[in-house]
């Protein structure tokens, strides 16, 4: 976390919490959703505006981290603002190096302890830093670890990960 978002929850620790208004998309694009959008519709089929800016996308990622309960986050100075994950709060992105070595959208490196695939043939990584769904356009580098067996995945529902792997889709106020 910065240390400017540090002195601001210090300075004013009682800011209330945002919620609906930040998303993050399968692919690791962040989406902004203002009034308007979260009335034309639930995230993702509504997704809002995606964030391009570069400085406040890193902003974001430097201050995203999960709550006790596995809510995710973006902690903007002194206001927690919530985010909506469309499938789990990490986007992995797979390299061609030996090992197929996996950093997440944030740009953190990750270690993988296992992988699954869900009903619909999205390939999910389970890692020292959390779950996550690995990028579409990295499918054929993961297909290649998986048939190497370096990775192997095994299958489960799409709705049994978030609880399995303690993280919250859809954070509510209150919840």
């Amino acid at each position: 976390m910065d240390d400017i978002v540090k002195a601001a929850l210090l300075k004013w620790p009682q800011v209330p919490h945002c919620h609906g208004w930040l998303a993050l998309d399968t692919r690791g694009n962040w989406f902004m959703r203002d009034d308007r959008i979260q009335a034309a519709g639930p995230f993702p089929q509504v997704k809002g505006s995606r964030i391009e800016h570069e400085k406040l996308r890193e902003f974001i990622e430097r201050n995203y981290a999960p709550d006790d309960s596995g809510a995710w986050f973006f902690q903007n100075g002194p206001q927690r603002v919530y985010v909506e994950v469309e499938a789990a709060p990490w986007v992995w992105r797979v390299g061609e190096a030996a090992g197929w070595p996996v950093v997440s959208h944030t740009g953190q490196p990750a270690q993988v302890h296992s992988s699954w695939l869900d009903e619909h043939g999205r390939l999910f990584l389970h890692t020292d830093i959390g779950h996550g769904l690995v990028h579409t356009l990295d499918m054929g580098l993961a297909a290649q670890a998986v048939e190497s067996g370096h990775w192997q995945p095994g299958a489960m529902n799409f709705a049994d990960m978030p609880q399995r792997f303690g993280y919250v889709l859809r954070p509510l106020p209150g919840g």
